[in-house]
């Protein structure tokens, strides 16, 4: 008979001591280490990425002889404002300002409702022609903005929507790419938390604003950013349907009124870059860390 070890007993002890011990694993990120060129080739990327935006606010307060000067200044010789003056008084500025800020704030909040509602479906619900619908909507990801353009202007202008801010704002106000966007996301949520809320009795609407939504804000964030810097920068559109100043928005005037026939005033030009981007950072740094959940989570690269 095989007999027992008690473990108070030294030769249970002794025996315990004599088993080898097994080697852990070493842990993979433990070992890898970023190469010291990597971290050269990230800070040249950066540099270049951050250069051309340094160099517009840099320059933005120089004299206008001093931006065409050759060769160039970095720092300005002479610090002026006087660009923004022309800027804020040669041009109805808060006019612009408000009708961009309008179109642009407009776009995204309809992009956020109404392809998170095309989403929804698309992704939870079950309808005759579903795959055809979301194969069209893929499709549509693959016509250039060029190819609708004169069958969008010539539907507009016909249904009387030239020269005005809805003109501006109804071709844009719902997306393919956010409705591709949100059906990822949305498909990614548990099936289970809509069903609960059918047997308790709620509707599509009452599960969609009640429960989708509330859970889709890192996407609906991501959409939000992304609409309003294609409104807010979205120059052409805007030059063909205002027909008149008072419905500029801020590219169209400004393009207009620094970039002449005989001469481009390149200081004009810079302070109005600069008060067209700073409303992007900021939108884009208050918002930041749900952009990068809705992409991480959504599979967007």
């Amino acid at each position: 008979m095989s007999q027992t070890l008690d473990p108070a007993t030294p030769t249970a002890a002794a025996a315990a001591t004599d088993v080898p011990k097994q080697k852990r694993p070493k842990s993979r990120e433990g070992n890898i280490r970023t190469p010291a060129w990597l971290y050269g080739v990230m800070a040249a990327g950066l540099v270049l990425v951050v250069l051309p935006f340094v160099w517009m606010v840099v320059s933005s307060f120089k004299p206008e002889s001093e931006v065409m000067s050759v060769p160039p200044t970095w720092w300005p010789e002479s610090v002026t404002t006087e660009n923004y003056s022309q800027l804020f008084s040669r041009m109805d500025f808060p006019t612009y300002f408000t009708n961009s800020a309008i179109i642009a704030v407009t776009v995204a909040a309809g992009n956020m409702v109404f392809c998170s509602m095309l989403g929804y479906a698309l992704a939870k619900l079950e309808f005759p022609g579903k795959k055809i619908v979301f194969g069209l909507v893929l499709g549509t990801l693959m016509v250039p903005g060029v190819v609708t353009f004169i069958p969008l202007f010539v539907l507009t202008t016909n249904i009387g929507l030239a020269n005005s801010l809805p003109g501006m704002i109804l071709p844009f106000i719902a997306g393919p790419f956010g409705v591709f966007l949100m059906r990822q996301y949305i498909l990614s949520l548990p099936d289970e938390l809509i069903q609960a809320a059918r047997v308790d009795g709620a509707g599509e609407l009452r599960i969609f604003f009640s429960i989708i939504l509330p859970l889709c804000w890192p996407a609906l964030a991501t959409l939000g950013v992304l609409t309003f810097l294609t409104s807010w920068n979205n120059f052409l559109w805007p030059l063909v349907i205002a027909t008149s100043e008072e419905k500029y928005t801020l590219p169209v005037a400004l393009a207009l009124y620094a970039v002449g026939q005989n001469a481009t005033k390149y200081g004009l030009l810079l302070a109005g870059s600069v008060v067209v981007v700073v409303p992007v950072l900021v939108v884009f740094l208050v918002l930041q860390r749900r952009i990068m959940q809705g992409v991480a989570m959504t599979g967007i690269k």
